[in-house]
């Protein structure tokens, strides 16, 4: 199976602070791939670097073989959205996917019938209301933002914490979406997120990072919420044991409630 994205003796340091060391990781063609970790493990960084965002400190990442650093082609197939930053918060989303479909070239009839895809993930609050990306509630703006990089049906699909800041109703829906995708495409899925419930139910592989490395690489398989969840568990007592608690992914702190 082709690799999609190739990982070598990646790094990102801020000063004496390093934040994420990677020796090799790589994702073939069509995986579904999640990243989960505690807060500060490095999952934002690794994205970034993924999407040249930030330079590392060493190493290097490869998409479909080349250097993303070196080369803007991987532009061209890959779809990504991990914060409000990505959107261009001054237009209405019907001005904003309008914009990305120029950028596709897709043709209007095209657009409308992508759209209409997502019109129970848009719940009426999204198209018609006349109102400008930044006046939209996080979960809204996190709607526009991750639908628009679904627009050109990318190869490559990056979303960091799409979960957050939706409603539990929108947060099944995203995540049957995301399940279909995974199931009737070849699309490559890198998506990071706190809920182990979500992440485990349609990503064919998890990896754990923690302090910026890949300490632990599952297939999923029924029982990888259960080893998730007493992986962070354990994080959490020898926290405590150790005088600095850890915080644990959302679905982990329901699991003891």
């Amino acid at each position: 199976m082709d690799n999609m994205i190739e990982v070598k003796g990646l790094k990102k340091s801020y000063g004496s602070t390093e934040v994420l060391n990677i020796e090799e990781l790589s994702i073939p063609k069509g995986q579904s791939f999640g990243l989960v970790g505690n807060n500060g493990a490095g999952k934002t960084t690794f994205f970034r670097l993924i999407l040249d965002l930030i330079r590392p400190s060493g190493g290097e990442v490869l998409s479909k073989g080349s250097t993303v650093m070196l080369s803007e082609h991987w532009k061209g197939y890959t779809g990504a959205f991990l914060d409000e930053g990505f959107l261009i918060d001054y237009l209405t989303p019907e001005e904003y996917f309008d914009f990305i479909a120029k950028l596709y070239g897709l043709e209007v009839s095209t657009l409308r019938e992508k759209l209409a895809f997502f019109d129970q993930l848009f719940n009426g609050e999204i198209l018609g209301k006349k109102k400008y990306i930044r006046d939209l509630s996080k979960g809204n703006q996190k709607k526009v933002g991750i639908v628009g990089a679904l627009l050109g049906d990318p190869e490559i699909l990056v979303l960091d914490e799409p979960f957050a800041n939706l409603d539990p109703s929108t947060q099944y829906l995203l995540r049957d979406i995301l399940k279909k995708l995974d199931a009737e495409t070849e699309m490559t899925m890198l998506i990071s997120s706190h809920d182990l419930i979500h992440v485990t139910e349609f990503c064919q592989r998890i990896v754990i990072l923690d302090h910026g490395k890949a300490i632990k690489d599952i297939r999923t398989s029924a029982e990888t919420l259960k080893e998730l969840e007493q992986f962070f568990i354990r994080e959490v007592k020898e926290g405590h044991e150790n005088g600095t608690p850890t915080e644990v992914p959302d679905q982990v702190q329901g699991a003891n409630d």
